[in-house]
């Protein structure tokens, strides 16, 4: 386990592939949004509210997500910064879609809820990238509200 303390421009690339679409999001929210948000489950909001916070700080603190070499650790930095790409990918067909609570819940290439597994793995797999356990249980709790309440919306939805 890393515990280097120091900036990460890996963990702000990250931050600002995640932050970006988000930001534009909220310009463009589905039809009847308001809608299902009155009906989240409190404890997945609070899982995830913790989450949020939790991973955005870890993220830019730590120098462990930044490359210092080549090596077989690479591969899994490489294989998140694809997730976050997909995650783009999934914005991109949502801006494009009539956007609707059907489209904002969608899966990509056979991943549920995209919009909200894309990006928690991708931090997944930064932290184990980095050997930072403090980033790992940050993303398990940030998983378990943000993909959860996904998951009950896109049920709704359905």
């Amino acid at each position: 386990m890393s515990i280097n303390f120091g900036f990460s421009y890996i963990g702000l690339v990250f931050l600002l592939m995640l932050m970006i679409p988000n930001i534009m999001w909220s310009k463009n929210k589905p039809k009847d949004y308001d809608k299902y948000v009155k009906n989240e489950n409190k404890i997945l909001l609070l899982f995830e509210r913790i989450g949020e916070i939790l991973v955005t700080c870890l993220s830019l603190i730590f120098s462990d997500f930044n490359i210092n070499k080549i090596s077989s650790w690479t591969i899994i930095l490489l294989i998140a910064f694809i997730l976050m790409i997909l995650y783009e990918v999934y914005w991109i067909r949502y801006f494009k879609s009539n956007k609707t609570m059907k489209e904002m819940y969608s899966s990509l290439l056979k991943i549920p809820v995209a919009g909200a597994t894309l990006p928690v793995l991708a931090f997944l797999l930064l932290s184990i990238y980095g050997k930072n356990l403090f980033l790992f249980i940050s993303v398990i709790i940030l998983g378990v509200g943000h993909i959860g309440i996904h998951l009950s919306h896109k049920k709704e939805v359905i």
